[in-house]
């Protein structure tokens, strides 16, 4: 697989398609690109005649990082995100998707650099502004245990944790990041938050907005601001596994309508 370096990492990232515009697909905290797709968040799957760029954020997958917390914010990843389009597509606007920290990393993306996106759909967003605060603990919690008595600790207290309907089929899998940069992952994803509401609000990018409902770390009132935030946007909730199969046809929809807007 390819790599591309930035600054204090080496991303790990694929090309699926030899023509067509572009989308790039993210994925959410302690997961992969490999792993979304094992758990059916593999959107870009139901496209066409489009290049789809996956690729494993710093510290997941197969990507490197080092144990500085600032690393893993949401506007740190963003960076990366715009580096590695400026290096698959330089100049080259693209349709964007993620889940969870990936909405957070596409948030910040869109806000800097607006005319680089196309379409963007945003799945699963996670807590937000004042409901942060209290997952924000939660993480600092989970690294101080990892830190004390290790990642089986860690992983026994998230199968305590309620399972959303919408994912009641999905297979079991731990974590994409090596236990001893795990806590810092963590640390880093409870000092960071989306862009600033009226920043959130100055987006014009047509947005499809995708949530599943009985998730306390990805509650639908998160998914409800950003639909009233961003001006003409489409949210879509899913309450069962089936829900959650009918996103890529959503997603490839979104991206169809949206190159067809751009064109004309």
């Amino acid at each position: 697989m390819p790599t591309f370096d930035v600054s204090n990492a080496r991303i790990d990232y694929d090309i699926t398609g030899d023509a067509g515009p572009l989308v790039v697909q993210l994925h959410g905290l302690t997961s992969s690109r490999a792993r979304d797709a094992h758990m059916g968040l593999d959107l870009g799957r139901a496209l066409r005649e489009h290049r789809v760029l996956r690729y494993d954020a710093r510290g997941h997958g197969g990507s490197t990082g080092l144990t500085a917390e600032a690393d893993y914010g949401w506007d740190a990843l963003a960076d990366d995100l715009l580096h590695l389009l400026d290096h698959v597509a330089p100049g080259e606007p693209v349709h964007g998707v993620g889940p969870s920290m990936g909405t957070g990393t596409l948030l910040h993306a869109a806000v800097r650099d607006p005319e680089r996106f196309r379409t963007l759909t945003l799945v699963v967003p996670p807590t937000a502004y004042k409901s942060r605060v209290a997952q924000a603990e939660h993480y600092r919690l989970g690294a101080s245990l990892i830190e004390s008595h290790g990642l089986s600790a860690f992983l026994e207290l998230g199968d305590t944790a309620p399972v959303p309907p919408a994912l009641a089929d999905a297979p079991q899998s731990g974590p994409e990041i090596s236990d001893a940069l795990l806590p810092t992952v963590l640390r880093g994803a409870a000092a960071t938050d989306f862009p600033a509401r009226d920043a959130v609000a100055r987006i014009a990018t047509p947005t499809l907005i995708l949530a599943w409902s009985g998730d306390p770390a990805h509650p639908v009132r998160t998914a409800t601001r950003l639909h009233e935030l961003i001006d003409g946007s489409r949210i879509v909730v899913a309450r069962t596994p089936y829900g959650v199969m009918a996103w890529p046809g959503l997603f490839a929809e979104h991206v169809i309508m949206g190159g067809v807007a751009a064109h004309a």
